[in-house]
């Protein structure tokens, strides 16, 4: 379970309270996901939606705010994963092992530009969050 919350907090979507975050953290992921919100202009309902795990919605402004977010938590740059990062942020919750794992599955993605690159990634870590 805290995986899940985990990379739902990954994707700046999900109850940050429930991955044990600290309140300033908490408040830090909220502000991170409310200002790439205003930033790609996407609704409350597309930001849910994602944070479901529906991927139905391509609007290009979606995958924009996920790159957002993404960049902003330092686990995204210049439209590239950073390994390292995300190792140090879940390794300790779900062991490097099953990170490593999903990251052999995920990290080689590409998408058309960084948005939806980021978009996949999001989406391919949301997909396999059960192997974590």
């Amino acid at each position: 379970m805290k995986v899940f919350l985990v990379f739902a907090a990954f994707a700046a979507l999900s109850c940050a309270a429930a991955v044990e975050l600290t309140e300033a953290q908490i408040t830090e992921v909220r502000q991170r996901a409310k200002s790439c919100a205003e930033q790609e202009r996407i609704t409350k309902e597309q930001a849910i939606a994602l944070r479901a795990g529906n991927f139905a919605d391509t609007d290009p402004k979606v995958k924009c705010f996920a790159n957002c977010f993404l960049e902003q938590s330092g686990l995204v740059a210049n439209g590239q994963i950073k390994p390292n990062e995300v190792l140090a942020k879940l390794g300790p919750i779900a062991g490097e092992a099953k990170v490593h794992e999903v990251q052999a599955k995920c990290d080689s993605i590409q998408g058309a530009d960084k948005c939806d690159t980021s978009y996949q990634l999001y989406k391919c870590y949301y997909e396999n969050r059960a192997e974590i």
